[in-house]
């Protein structure tokens, strides 16, 4: 009986299978080096892109915080210039109404009362004078009262001093102390005092 010797044609196909398995690992290798590449570069543009946008995003953040500190240094401008306004018209009131507190007090002085010296510290006034009699200064202090631009006079002093040969007929000294209304004061009630002054009827103007 012959014998056939299959040895080397099963070693050849088993070198055959190998060198398939080995194409198709090292083709595997390749295909997933690949694919690794490509997700890569796709995730690597993505990551580009969005660094791209936060790059113009903070560009953009950029501009709007110089934008917001240029809108806080006007604010800040503003504020100092209204802050001058309202400097310049209180200095303006107040000259006002240091000319009309002058005016008033030599207006409201009655026969028999002088004047010798006025002191003031803030809104609060210190007269002080000489007066023919203790009636003349109550008749004062109701003058006062009445100006509309004094309020709340109080008498602190008034007594008999030394009296000097001009003097004679001011025996008395006083002290008074008196407080200033504020311009807004005195204007809401002078336009009150306006409005409250009605007009004549027809027939009263007529006869």
């Amino acid at each position: 009986m012959a014998r056939i010797n299959l040895l080397p044609w099963r070693a050849e196909r088993r070198k055959q299978r190998q060198k398939e398995f080995m194409t198709m690992l090292g083709g595997a290798f390749v295909a997933g080096v690949a694919l690794v590449f490509l997700g890569s570069a796709y995730y690597n543009g993505h990551i580009e892109g969005q660094n791209a946008r936060n790059a113009l995003l903070q560009q953009e953040i950029t501009k709007v915080q110089a934008q917001i500190k240029e809108i806080e240094g006007l604010e800040a401008q503003k504020a100092s210039l209204l802050q001058r306004k309202k400097v310049i018209e209180d200095l303006q009131a107040a000259r006002s109404q240091n000319v009309k507190l002058f005016e008033e007090l030599v207006r409201t002085i009655p026969d028999g009362v002088r004047l010798v010296s006025i002191k003031q510290n803030g809104a609060e006034l210190t007269l002080n004078g000489r007066s023919q009699s203790e009636s003349r200064v109550s008749a004062y202090m109701r003058n006062l009262e009445a100006s509309g631009l004094i309020t709340n006079p109080r008498l602190n002093v008034i007594r008999a001093g030394e009296v000097k040969a001009e003097d004679r007929a001011l025996p008395f000294e006083f002290e008074m102390r008196v407080a200033l209304k504020s311009a807004s004061e005195s204007d809401a009630e002078a336009g009150t005092g306006a409005e409250n002054q009605a007009p004549a009827p027809a027939a009263a103007q007529a006869s």
